[in-house]
């Protein structure tokens, strides 16, 4: 059977290592994205580059019209859907909580909690044996913030991670005799550009050192997981978390 893959968020950092990782797989991949298509189209040529079929579609996930069109886009020009990697996700300015406004709240909660929760319905759709589906694999890209809650920094954005654990767990059970697993990795300080968006793109190196392996990690190391956790090799494995933090 046909492996096609959704990555929200694959343009950049950990969603592009996992569509090229996955291309390599032998995935179809939609790369999804929500502004950077230069960047997107640049993990397609990679992917087609190396052998694999891969196609870029622009969505931004908290929008649910463009959550339809973005899966239907993907039944039409690469077939059946067999996963999904939840990894669309933004970041404000470090801020403390007692500075946070209602609208800061609303993109963060918006992108990270309701556009996960749409892209899980719609793969629950095309893949549940309920729905005539024949069954898949979903990867949520959660954050060691979760357990850490980020205080001082992100605490908005640790509590969009949790809810993301809780999915994880709650959809899991909700449809494992329906042929889905669901599982979701943790990363800890990773290499991307997302530190840039806080406001400070050194961040890895400035905490690097309370990680007990004391460096940071690179996308391509939280890629690895996310393509073990929907392979074959992890039938037997749903509501788990990989954690990606050296440690921390």
């Amino acid at each position: 059977m046909k492996k096609v893959l959704v990555i929200t968020g694959a343009g950049r950092g950990i969603g592009a290592a996992t569509a090229r990782l996955a291309g390599e797989a032998g995935y179809a991949v939609c790369v999804n994205y929500r502004q950077n298509r230069e960047a997107a189209e640049h993990v397609v040529a990679d992917i087609e580059t190396a052998g694999g079929r891969a196609i870029a579609v622009a969505a931004d996930v908290s929008v649910e019209a463009d959550v339809v069109r973005l899966f239907q886009t993907t039944d039409d020009r690469l077939g059946r859907l067999t996963g999904l990697v939840n990894n669309a996700g933004v970041l404000e300015r470090q801020m403390r909580v007692d500075a946070m406004t209602a609208a800061r709240l609303h993109r963060v909660l918006s992108t990270n909690v309701i556009g996960a929760f749409l892209c899980a319905r719609e793969a629950v759709r095309r893949l549940s044996l309920k729905h005539g589906g024949c069954g898949g694999a979903i990867v949520n890209v959660s954050s060691g913030a979760a357990r850490l809650g980020s205080p001082g920094e992100y605490v908005d954005y640790a509590a969009s991670k949790g809810a993301i654990d809780t999915l994880t767990i709650g959809l899991a059970r909700e449809v494992a005799d329906e042929g889905i697993r669901v599982n979701a990795v943790r990363p800890g300080f990773i290499y991307t550009e997302m530190h840039a968006s806080g406001g400070e793109p050194g961040r890895v190196d400035r905490v690097k050192a309370f990680v007990p392996m004391k460096r940071g990690g690179e996308p391509g190391e939280v890629a690895r997981a996310i393509l073990w956790l929907l392979s074959g090799q992890a039938s037997f494995t749903t509501g788990a978390f990989i954690d990606v933090t050296g440690g921390k």
